[in-house]
């Protein structure tokens, strides 16, 4: 399993976010988003799973981030 962060755009496409990925089956955390990383609405979901889930994100999602050995992180998505 792959560590990540995701970033969006709104609280509420957090909020869904949380609730498509527990639908799936994988457990996210909402949090302040990091200094090191930039996000619209300073919250972001931690989760663990074998890919960045693209498919389970909501529409205003920002960006997801896959945490590095170092705990850098290294952009895998980019919503534009």
């Amino acid at each position: 399993m792959k560590r990540y962060l995701a970033t969006f755009h709104t609280h509420l496409a957090a909020l869904m976010t949380v609730k498509s990925f527990a639908s799936r089956g994988v457990e996210g955390r909402l949090a302040p988003v990091p200094r090191s990383v930039s996000s619209s609405c300073g919250t972001c979901m931690f989760y663990e799973a074998p890919d960045p889930m693209t498919d389970a994100l909501d529409e205003d999602t920002e960006a997801v981030f896959e945490t590095a050995a170092d705990g850098s992180y290294v952009c895998v998505f980019e919503n534009e």
